[in-house]
């Protein structure tokens, strides 16, 4: 590659006008895109990307960017296996990639709410829902892409999108990065082999506070949660584990003191508190708390976005219509309208007439209408403040209490009405997710040279495919562990069903809800983050304590660096890919266990050679804590090479 090519240039960022900008590949270069490479890999690493991120966040109710990590790996493949230098291969398969994050986000949000609702979920019904979804997702966003993307060059900033396209731009150059992802992949993966495969360890480490009404801490000796507090870093996990504190340390030993007296069962549990554990009591009874802290944190989220929403919905929209002139280049090819009139007719006679939603003529309209609305508005919103901190949950929340509401007002009541509230609301929920992932890949293609409607033909292609591997996921955790318990939380989807079944059926313990809701009113007043304290009180402390464990490591490396920049951020964004690769090797073998245990296999060698070890709680955190420093010692580490 020429040396005018070694990276972008500072025209990518804007100063220009979006119609001027020449893009690193400039249109005059022909260069392959769509290739078999470019295809097939990218639906692999969506597939795999699918799976991770569905187990990881079924299990702590977050997801990890899968654009970047696919940019890498894209770039690190194509070159050391294939042979290929090909950015804009490598682009297509970046952006494949992301649609895996997409889906698994907009899937697990919702859907196993029919588990939790005793409906159960096929793969089927997966499938269906994320295509429809999917597919408008992929192409509401085509009237408005070149508005958003080249008319508001430079004023709309699309951050992960431009941290993607300086990976695919360096990443053709090297391939170090690429071996630390794979380092965290395999270290990741062994890890969980060891721990929760062959069990010679126990994956949590828990003391009972005897003491204290009986209230427990610990931490969930876990690589991914590891990985995960190192991307967040300590200021989201501190809140996370500040919201355990409130529960498992006030509320929990609270309820234990005053109850402990009652002859009868308090509403909603249908056993004394006096012999109630502390986990049972968080089941019970903190876990409302929780679900109304998040719900209003939902609430409080979309108002402050109301403004923002609107006048992104209302430029977004003043876009439309917006012509090229002159000859169409490569970056400028869009899908026709009429595929846009297709993906709405399609997804509203679907969300209609197909059996696995049966969503009726006014549900099927409302997820079309929501479905436009809220992809346009997730697609500016990913401009601003990147797809990761998309508020995704609370514009599903919204179109839930509209659609419920409707089909109750309209006779639709009961199992039915549950049922068909969580389908519709599922279909939203992925439409909005993909929109972000797309206009987010879009923002990548359109700075790197790649052209857009190939790119939306391959994201819903791989979405489609990788829809089948999220749904085998999710089933497989189900028979394994059972959605909803300690081991599959599945933090959003349980906080679905208690809306939809409050409008339903008024059966929730609203005294609880509403205690919730009035400390996330408390953190808006005083101005902390509702979301994490939130998700704190309504996730295990074991969890988020090994959460912020994560995120001590990386203020310890950043610490080791204070008074060089350039060697912290080398060891940040170093640290950054191996917690990358610790989740997705913990998250995958994890699916492989998941399965082994479906097929009623034991894997347990360590619980039969060293039982001691495999039951100990010290051996656990130790090999934890091991696990820490290695992640310390590894991103501290000066790259070969450097200066």
């Amino acid at each position: 590659m020429s040396e005018n090519r070694k990276k972008l240039s500072a025209t990518a960022y804007g100063g220009i006008k979006g119609e001027d900008y020449i893009p690193f590949i400039p249109t005059t270069e022909v260069m392959p895109e769509t290739t078999g490479y470019s295809i097939i890999i990218g639906i692999i690493f969506a597939c795999i990307f699918a799976a991770a991120n569905t187990y990881l966040g079924l299990k702590v109710g977050l997801t990890i960017s899968a654009g970047i990590p696919g940019a890498i790996l894209a770039t690190g493949l194509l070159k050391g296996l294939f042979r290929r230098n090909n950015i804009l291969e490598a682009n297509m398969i970046a952006s494949l990639s992301a649609m895996g994050e997409s889906i698994a986000g907009g899937i697990i949000f919702i859907l196993p709410a029919l588990i939790l609702s005793g409906f159960g979920l096929s793969i089927a019904q997966v499938a269906i829902v994320t295509i429809i979804g999917g597919i408008m997702g992929v192409f509401f966003i085509t009237p408005l892409r070149r508005f958003l993307i080249v008319e508001e060059h430079g004023t709309l900033i699309y951050p992960e999108s431009m941290a993607a396209a300086e990976v695919l731009v360096t990443g053709t150059e090297g391939g170090s990065a690429f071996k630390t992802v794979l380092t965290g992949l395999g270290v990741g993966g062994g890890y969980k082999f060891l721990s929760g495969g062959l069990m010679f360890w126990s994956e949590s480490a828990s003391y009972t506070v005897t003491q204290y009404q009986g209230t427990m801490i610990g931490v969930d000796a876990l690589a991914s949660l590891l990985g995960v507090g190192f991307i967040v870093g300590t200021h989201a996990s501190a809140l996370m584990f500040g919201g355990s504190l409130i529960a498992w340390f006030a509320l929990i030993p609270l309820i234990k003191f005053l109850g402990q007296g009652l002859a009868v069962p308090l509403f909603p549990s249908t056993k004394l508190i006096s012999e109630m554990s502390a986990s049972q009591i968080w089941s019970s009874y903190i876990r409302y708390i929780g679900a109304g802290a998040v719900a209003m944190g939902g609430f409080i989220s979309l108002a402050r976005s109301l403004p923002t929403i609107i006048r992104s919905f209302k430029q977004a929209m003043s876009g439309i219509g917006s012509k090229n002139t002159g000859d169409v280049d490569r970056i400028n090819v869009e899908a026709p309208l009429t595929w846009v009139i297709g993906a709405a007719v399609f997804g509203f006679v679907a969300t209609w007439l197909v059996p696995a939603i049966n969503g009726g003529v006014l549900g099927a309209l409302a997820a079309v209408v929501f479905s436009f609305f809220f992809a346009v508005v997730s697609a500016r919103m990913v401009g601003i403040i990147g797809a990761s901190n998309n508020p995704v949950s609370g514009m599903t929340i919204a179109t839930l209490l509209f659609v419920t509401s409707l089909l109750k007002l309209t006779g639709v009541t009961g199992d039915a009405g549950v049922m068909k509230a969580i389908l519709i609301g599922g279909v939203v929920c992925v439409a909005i997710a993909v929109a972000g992932g797309t206009a987010q890949s879009l923002k990548t293609t359109y700075v790197i040279g790649g052209n857009p409607k190939n790119v939306q033909i391959g994201m819903f292609i791989a979405l489609s495919i990788a829809s089948v591997v999220a749904g085998i996921v999710i089933i497989m955790l189900d028979k394994a562990y059972g959605i909803g318990g300690t081991e599959v939380a599945a933090p959003q989807a349980s906080l679905m069903k208690l809306i939809v079944d409050g409008i339903m059926t008024a059966q929730l313990p609203w005294t609880l809800v509403i205690v919730g809701a009035a400390i996330a009113v408390f953190c808006a007043l005083v101005g902390l983050p509702i979301l994490p304290v939130a998700l704190g009180i309504y996730l295990p402390i074991n969890l988020n304590a090994a959460i912020l464990v994560g995120g001590i490591i990386r203020v310890l490396v950043e610490k080791k660096f204070t008074n060089n920049e350039e060697r912290k951020a080398e060891s940040i964004e170093k640290g950054t890919l191996l917690a990358s690769g610790l989740v997705a090797g913990d998250a995958l073998i994890g699916i492989i266990i998941a399965a082994f245990a479906t097929l009623d296999i034991n894997l347990g060698l360590g619980k039969a050679l060293l039982p001691a070890l495999s039951e100990s709680n010290l051996f656990a955190f130790i090999m934890f804590i091991l696990l820490g420093l290695w992640i310390y010692l590894f991103s501290s580490k000066k790259n070969k090479g450097a200066v």
